[in-house]
């Protein structure tokens, strides 16, 4: 892509790229300048790196009382596994989401995004909330402590209450829902389509609406424990049922009768779906080395604010001397920071 990380381009839309050697004194010098006039600090170090450059939360907190300072971790800075390095795969598995995903006779299988990252990120954003509506009562910043591990373990939700209290270890269903049938994808004539059948009424209504309602009637299958607990079977038969159309054709079926079911899309289907295009989520940018393309903006819809930044993701260092500039550094002194290597 141009030399351009998709990584990078997917996650840094809309900021500014300022690069800073946090090893030199003149760049330590530079972000305590910055903090100065921020609101909120981000940082994704190992735990004990920005301590030992000399930024620590204690010394913020006194430079900088109103500060929000959020850091980000595999597992926290404290406890047996505190300062232990960790990325999204490895969560994926040290925290059982591996352990529930992929078919019950297969290896466990990591999810296709980094949905563990994704998540942190996403608690971060609700901790700095939480700590900037404590600081408009207040007039005190905060710390926020995020980790990967306890990012990811509350969205186990009803995997992890069922060890917590029943004693079960759930396992690998593949597509199927431990608690709710007929409640995953099947294969149609020409695509997949997943079915949540997730109630009594939904259930009469499937069976009417794929030309069985002796389904309903049949005693192996009348509850939904009935059909959770008879799975195999009821598979068996709706398999070959559902195989005999195609996707579409089924998907507006079942609409009709009221069940929610959707096409298995992949990425680019569900990027071009119409629905993304009413409700304005990609948009278009000028980057700087790519050109004009295509990003997905925020998925939140706050009133007049549109979707977030127009900012294209910036280049690595990008806006260093816009930045500086700002703090009010003239251009010989940027340069003379550019020569030592601080920026």
């Amino acid at each position: 892509m141009s030399g351009e990380s998709a990584y990078f381009l997917a996650v840094n839309r809309g900021k500014r790229s300022l690069t800073l050697n946090l090893k030199h004194d003149r760049g330590r010098e530079i972000l305590w300048a910055l903090l100065e006039r921020a609101d909120v600090l981000v940082e994704n170090f190992r735990p004990g790196t920005l301590d030992r450059l000399g930024f620590t939360w204690e010394e913020m907190r006194r430079r900088r009382p109103v500060l929000v300072y959020a850091s980000i971790s595999g597992y926290g800075p404290d406890g047996p596994w505190g300062g232990r390095p960790g990325y999204d795969a490895i969560v994926q598995g040290e925290g059982g989401l591996m352990s529930v995903t992929g078919a019950p006779d297969g290896p466990p299988f990591k999810v296709g995004a980094s949905l563990v990252d994704v998540l942190a990120g996403m608690t971060a954003f609700q901790g700095i909330l939480l700590a900037l509506l404590r600081r408009a009562t207040t007039g005190q910043g905060g710390r926020v402590d995020v980790s990967l591990l306890e990012s990811l373990l509350p969205t186990l939700t009803y995997h992890g209450t069922t060890w917590l209290l029943a004693g079960k270890t759930p396992g690998r269903l593949a597509n199927r829902h431990p608690n709710l049938a007929p409640y995953e994808a099947f294969e149609a004539r020409d695509g997949f389509v997943i079915v949540g059948v997730g109630s009594p009424s939904l259930w009469r209504d499937f069976c009417a609406a794929i030309e069985r309602p002796d389904l309903q009637d049949d005693p192996r299958f009348a509850t939904n424990p009935d059909r959770v607990t008879r799975y195999e079977e009821l598979r068996a038969i709706l398999g070959p049922i559902l195989a005999a159309r195609g996707a579409d054709e089924w998907i507006a079926v079942l609409e009709k009768a009221g069940v929610p079911c959707g096409r298995v899309r992949s990425v680019a289907e569900a990027l071009e779906n119409p629905q993304v295009a009413a409700r304005g989520l990609l948009l278009e940018l000028e980057h700087p080395t790519l050109g004009r393309g295509r990003y997905v903006g925020s998925p939140i819809h706050l009133d007049g604010a549109g979707r977030g930044s127009l900012r294209p993701p910036p280049l690595l260092g990008q806006h260093t001397a816009e930045v500086l500039a700002e703090l009010g550094l003239s251009p010989p002194e940027i340069e003379s920071l550019r020569q030592a290597g601080t920026v």
